[in-house]
C-alpha cells in the first residue's frame, strides 16, 4: 500500500496540499494492470469545495464546456480553462502533479493536459485504449515548481503550430480519474471504468474490473502498452470525474517501451 501523506512528505513542493487529504491508505493493486485507487481521497471540507466549484462552472460558465472529442459522449472544460482561484484548480497544480508522478514512481516534465468530464444518463460503452499517446507543448520546459498547460499556440495531439512557435513532444505518463459531484451510486447505475489485461479478437477486450465513479475516489495508473481501459456507458445518472495525465519526454517513452508501441492520433 501507499499513502498520500507519504509521498507528500517527501517532497517539499506539496507538504502545502498535505492538510487537503483524508490520510487514508491508498490501495496498489496489480489487476489486471498495476494501479492505485483510493477512497475518501480529500477531508470533506475541500470535496465539497470541489463539488461546489464545478457546480459554479456548469452555472455561470456553461460556455466553457464543449464536446470531448468528436467520437465520445462526454462534454468537459479543460483544466487549462479552469479559474485559477476554482478548487478544481488543484488537478493543474505543481504539488498534484508531483504527487501523481511520485505516486507512479516516474520522471515526469512539468506538462499537464486534462479536463473535468460530464456524461449524461445513457452513455454509450467507449472503446478500449492505453492512453499511451504523444502531447506537445509549447515553450521551454517549466521549472520545478512551475506546471505547463496547453494554451492554444500548440496542437497538442498533432504538434502543429505557427512559424516561430517552438513546441516539445512528450507522451502520457500517468494517468489520473478523480470522481466528483455524482449522484449516490449504487451497484446496476453503470458508468464504472474498465480494466482489462489485453484486447482480444477484432480489439474487443474481455472485462475484469469495474471501477465505480464513487464521489471523492480515485484511479491512478502509469500509462504503459498494457494499461487498456475505457468508460462502460450505461450510466442511469450523471456522472463526473476529473481526468489528467502527466507526461513523460518522448525520448523516455521510446528508450522504455519503442517507437512504435506510441499510439499516434
Amino acid at each position: 500500500m501507499v499513502t498520500a501523506e507519504s509521498v507528500l512528505e517527501a517532497q517539499t513542493t506539496a507538504k502545502e496540499f498535505a492538510d487537503l487529504f483524508a490520510h487514508r491508505r491508498w490501495v496498489h493493486r496489480t489487476q489486471p494492470f498495476p494501479h492505485v485507487y483510493a477512497r475518501d481521497v480529500f477531508v470533506p471540507e475541500f470535496y465539497q469545495r470541489l463539488t461546489d466549484d464545478l457546480a459554479k462552472l456548469r452555472e455561470e460558465s456553461p460556455g466553457l464546456f464543449g464536446k470531448v472529442a468528436a467520437n465520445y459522449s462526454a462534454d468537459g472544460v479543460r483544466l487549462a480553462d479552469v479559474p485559477k482561484d476554482s478548487a478544481l484548480a488543484v488537478f493543474a497544480s505543481r504539488a498534484w502533479h508531483d504527487l501523481v508522478a511520485g505516486i507512479a514512481g516516474i520522471t515526469a516534465t512539468g506538462d499537464v493536459e486534462g479536463s473535468v468530464h460530464h456524461h449524461a444518463p445513457g452513455a454509450p460503452y467507449g472503446w478500449p485504449h492505453n492512453d499511451l499517446n504523444p502531447a506537445w507543448f509549447p515553450g521551454e520546459p517549466p521549472g520545478p515548481d512551475e506546471v505547463r498547460l496547453p494554451n492554444g499556440t500548440v496542437d497538442i495531439k498533432t504538434g502543429h503550430r505557427a512559424d516561430g512557435v517552438d513546441a516539445r513532444a512528450t507522451v502520457r505518463a500517468v494517468a489520473v480519474l478523480f470522481y466528483l459531484g455524482n449522484p449516490d451510486w449504487e451497484h446496476g447505475d453503470g458508468g464504472e471504468t474498465a480494466l482489462y489485461d489485453h484486447l482480444g479478437e477484432n480489439g474487443r477486450a474481455p472485462q475484469l474490473t469495474l471501477i465505480p465513479p464513487l464521489n471523492n475516489s480515485l484511479l491512478l495508473f502509469e500509462v504503459t502498452p498494457r494499461t487498456w481501459h475505457t468508460f462502460a456507458g450505461g450510466n442511469t445518472k450523471d456522472r463526473n470525474s476529473v481526468v489528467m495525465w502527466v507526461h513523460r519526454t518522448k525520448a523516455e517513452a521510446v528508450d522504455r517501451f519503442g517507437g512504435d508501441r506510441i499510439v499516434y492520433w
